[in-house]
């Protein structure tokens, strides 16, 4: 047995898994890595499409409770009735405008040059946000006002349209831009990526159905619980690590990241 794909497979979900919900850009990694590992195919992109389901396994297994809570007593709780609006608005922007044109961004942009400048921009517009930043208005996500919830959808379009910019990252510094505490705007970041991602990888998995065959369920089953036991240790610990620090230090990394990748590319 060929154990080299299994363990790629086992890096690959250590990258998605830690990088998909801090502010980092899990896609601008994982292109990365995918390059400096050879793992590159249509088979390749649908293993890194069907490991980002282990990622929000994650946010689902963390959130169990309250998830099952707001399944169970929206109709009566005023509280989950609008954190279900706010996810229905936070997500329509990607819905409409992000999925008819993410084909061609992928074919276009999902490639090492872009990524490099979109996490150095995102990295400046962090370092920015947070010097900006005063007392939060929101201090929970449950009482996030629809049409911020609409503007925090709408930023999330950036990193459908700019590959690198890091989804986690827009959603959750535009959360702060509209006043949110970090910890609202990091928790509202991960429950929108429930209904963005799990749509989005449906339909791409679908699309990719052909390629996929029974002798790739060990790959695919090493990625997915990977993704989904370090994204487990990463979400925990960025909730403890935002209750004292800023994401100052995630800019930092994406700048100088950033910066090497396009050192790199443009003199190698």
């Amino acid at each position: 047995m060929n154990f080299i794909p299994l363990i790629h497979a086992a890096i690959l979900g250590i990258v998605e898994g830690a990088t998909e919900f801090i502010p980092v850009s899990s896609t601008g990694h994982l292109i990365l890595v995918q390059n400096l590992l050879g793992f590159t195919g249509e088979k390749e992109n649908a293993f890194i499409i069907f490991i980002q389901l282990g990622a929000i396994l994650a946010v689902l297994w963390i959130y169990r409770s309250k998830i099952w809570n707001l399944l169970l007593n929206w109709r009566r709780a005023p509280e989950g009735r609008r954190l279900l609006l706010n996810l229905i608005l936070g997500t329509l922007p990607a819905a409409v405008i992000g999925l008819p044109t993410e084909d061609w961004i992928e074919s276009h942009f999902f490639k090492p040059l872009p990524v490099s400048l979109a996490l150095i921009l995102g990295g400046i517009a962090i370092l920015i946000v947070e010097r900006m930043s005063q007392k939060p208005s929101i201090d929970n996500m449950d009482i996030i006002p629809p049409k911020k919830a609409f503007g925090v959808g709408c930023v999330q379009l950036l990193a459908i349209l700019f590959p690198g910019v890091s989804r986690a990252g827009v959603t959750i510094i535009g959360g702060m831009f509209f006043g949110f505490s970090r910890l609202a705007a990091t928790e509202f970041s991960f429950f929108l990526a429930i209904p963005a991602m799990m749509g989005a990888s449906s339909i791409k998995l679908f699309k990719a159905r052909d390629v996929i065959s029974a002798g790739d369920i060990p790959m695919f089953g090493v990625g997915f619980i990977v993704s989904f036991i370090a994204a487990l240790v990463v979400i925990r610990g960025l909730l403890a690590f935002i209750s004292r620090k800023s994401f100052a230090v995630f800019a930092w990394y994406r700048i100088l990241a950033g910066a090497a990748l396009l050192g790199y590319l443009l003199f190698f």
